[in-house]
Formats: structure tokens, C-alpha cells, sequence
């Protein structure tokens, strides 16, 4: 197989897994609408799939520390693609919730396998992972367009939601063929056998959570800020998510060549910085330039974003999966635990000032990045 077509196989592969990630948040206006669902009842199906999906991944990273079990890669993409496909059929509220909730546990136990086989195929390209990473960004982003053209329909018809699970599972594979062969079986992983960092490890993932909490606290309320800042209403405010969005598919991709070229490390703490201005930016200057430093904190909050994950395992390279499970799963649920209360605040006072502490977030990160290091087996390679 061609050196970068395995890499190009997994991402489009992680597309097609994250999909259902952004396709639960989209669903919830057609649920909304044809079932009558209370705000209560459709936020507590997106938070079935998102809190159950993040707290499940380290239990999927530690299974796979003791097993390397590459089948939960089609396994993971098909039960997370059934669970929102079957999501629209009935109108039993627990019934909806717990194939939401099927969908989580299929999401979770792909992702920490998928950062381990990534790891390998990617054969320590910073690069390589960026690419892979991208992939999920891409799916989740198109979740909202794709949601919607089935949707549109009537819920009857979210089985075709099922495809991009299909898609997704053949991918992967060709490309879990070709490593079973070229990677010795005993092989856990591209990073080298060596002593946990424990410590290190903590503070990273107080880094990703933090850098959580800054990005779905923005993700959540951008686009009623940027039309109350802007006076542009709901066009305005659409415009700035999808700069968000779109800004992260970009860093993801820039943070794997600038490691390449200046070390992880480095990159992170850089990037963190450079974060706290264009947060401030959003929250603080009026006008259009909003939609600037939208973008700015995008790209600047996802170019550590592959590189964390390869540091995580770098960190604890005899326990990758879990290394993975959390700083793709657990540290995230931390964001989404913060957005009711950022929306407290803002109905208490306003919204800028519900918005401001996000401006914290990246500079927090930042100082615990600065007591981080290249971990020992990466300096040797």
C-alpha cells in the first residue's frame, strides 16, 4: 500500500465516525419539531450521547492497553452509525435515548484503537496525525448539512444515515490489512516501550481541558454574540460558527507540519498564547472583526489539538489507549459540563461578561504547557 494512503484511509474513515458526533446537536430541531420534545427532554439526549462517549473512552483505552483489538474500528464506526440511523424510527422518548446512547458507545470505542493504529501507520509523522485528525473535524462540521438534507424528509428517514457508517467501516479495512501484516503482532503501538510519565500526563490533560472549556463555551454562544455584536441577526451569527469550524480544520492540519519542524512542545505552548489574544478579540472588539478572530482562536485551539494526542501517548507509552481514551473523550466532557454555566451567568448579567473568563482558558493552558517537555523517548528518535 502506498506510504500515505493508509493515513488518507483512516481520516476519511474518522469523518464518517464523527459525523454522528455533530449529527446528534443537529437532529434536535426536526426532534424537537415532530415530537414536541421540551428543551430539557432534547438536551438530555444530546447529553446522553456526548457525556456517555467521553466518559466511555478511557474504559475503551484501558481494554485496548491489555488487547490491541483493531475490529472495533469497522465494530466502533457501525454501532455509532446504527444507533443515529434507528434514532428517527418510533416516538418513544427512552427508546431514542438509548439508541443515542448506543451511538456514544460506538463512538467511544473507536477512537482511542483508531489513535493507536493512526500512531502506526502514521510511523511518528506529527504530519501524518494532523491529516488523521482533520478527518473527524471534516465530520463533525458536515453533520449539520448532512442532518439536514435526510432530515428534512421527516425523521423516517434517518436510516439513510447509515451510509457514512458503512463508508466508513470498508475504509478502514484495507488499511488494518495491510498493517497486520507489516507491523509485528506483538506491536502495541508507534510509541516505544518505555516508563510513564504520570505527571506530565495530568498537566496535559489539564491543558486539553482548559482548551475545552474555551472552545464549546465559543461553540455554543458565538453565534448569538456575533449577532448581537455585529446587528447582522442570524446570518451574522451562522457566518462566525462556521468560521470557528472551519479555522479548526486548518489548525489541525498546520500543527502537524509545525512539529515536524519545531517539536511538539514548543508548538503547543506558541500556539496557546497566541489563543489568548484572539479570544480577547472575539469577546472584546466590536464590529466585524469578530469573524477575524474567530478564526484566529480556531486555528490557534486546534493546532496543539493531533499533537496532544501523540504527546498523551508519548507520556504513557506502555498505556496508549488510555493515553487516547482520555485526551479524546474524558477531558472534552469537561467543555460541555462548563456551557450551562457560562449560560447561567449570561442570563444573570450578559453575555460578554458570561464570555470573558474564556479568555483565562488559553492563558491557563498555556502556563501549564510551559512545565511540559519533549518526553524522553521522542528526543531519542
Amino acid at each position: 500500500m502506498p506510504k500515505n494512503k493508509p493515513i488518507i484511509m483512516l481520516s476519511a474513515g474518522h469523518a464518517c465516525v464523527d459525523v454522528y458526533q455533530g449529527a446528534v446537536t443537529a437532529l434536535v430541531p426536526f426532534l424537537v419539531a415532530e415530537r414536541a420534545y421540551a428543551y430539557a427532554a432534547a438536551s438530555g439526549i444530546v447529553l446522553a450521547a456526548s457525556l456517555l462517549s467521553s466518559v466511555a473512552q478511557p474504559l475503551f483505552g484501558a481494554v485496548t492497553d491489555r488487547w490491541a483489538l483493531p475490529w472495533l474500528l469497522p465494530a466502533g464506526t457501525l454501532l455509532s452509525g446504527l444507533g443515529i440511523a434507528l434514532s428517527g424510527l418510533g416516538g418513544s422518548y427512552p427508546l431514542t435515548l438509548a439508541l443515542v446512547a448506543v451511538s456514544g458507545i460506538g463512538i467511544a470505542a473507536y477512537h482511542p484503537e483508531s489513535a493507536r493504529v493512526a500512531r502506526i501507520a502514521a510511523d511518528g509523522s506529527h504530519t501524518a496525525m494532523g491529516w488523521f485528525s482533520l478527518g473527524g473535524n471534516l465530520g463533525f462540521a458536515a453533520a449539520p448539512l448532512l442532518v439536514a438534507v435526510v432530515a428534512t424528509g421527516g425523521l423516517r428517514l434517518t436510516p439513510l444515515l447509515a451510509v457514512p457508517a458503512l463508508v466508513g467501516s470498508l475504509l478502514c479495512l484495507p488499511v488494518l490489512r495491510a498493517l497486520s501484516t507489516s507491523v509485528r503482532p506483538s506491536a502495541r503501538g508507534a510509541s516505544p516501550a518505555g516508563r510513564d510519565d504520570v505527571a506530565s500526563f495530568v498537566r496535559l490533560s489539564l491543558v486539553v481541558a482548559c482548551r475545552s472549556i474555551v472552545f464549546v463555551g465559543l461553540s455554543t454562544f458565538i453565534a448569538l454574540y456575533a449577532s448581537a455584536r455585529t446587528g447582522g441577526g442570524t446570518a451574522a451569527g451562522t457566518a462566525a460558527l462556521s468560521v470557528l469550524y472551519l479555522g479548526g480544520a486548518v489548525g489541525t492540519v498546520l500543527g502537524g507540519s509545525l512539529a515536524d519542524r519545531w517539536g511538539r512542545v514548543r508548538v503547543v505552548r506558541t500556539s496557546y498564547l497566541v489563543s489568548v489574544a484572539a479570544v480577547a478579540g472575539i469577546v472584546l472588539v466590536p464590529g466585524p472583526a469578530i469573524y477575524l478572530f474567530a478564526a484566529l482562536t480556531s486555528i490557534g485551539l486546534y493546532i496543539p489539538f493531533s499533537l496532544q494526542v501523540t504527546l498523551a501517548q508519548d507520556y504513557l507509552p506502555t498505556r496508549v489507549g488510555t493515553a487516547g481514551g482520555v485526551t479524546l473523550g474524558l477531558t472534552v466532557s469537561v467543555g460541555g459540563l462548563a456551557g450551562p454555566l457560562i449560560g447561567a451567568v449570561a442570563d444573570a448579567t450578559s453575555l460578554q461578561t458570561a464570555l470573558t473568563p474564556l479568555i483565562a482558558m488559553p492563558a491557563l493552558s498555556w502556563l501549564l504547557a510551559r512545565t511540559l517537555r519533549e518526553p524522553a523517548a521522542a528526543e531519542e528518535r
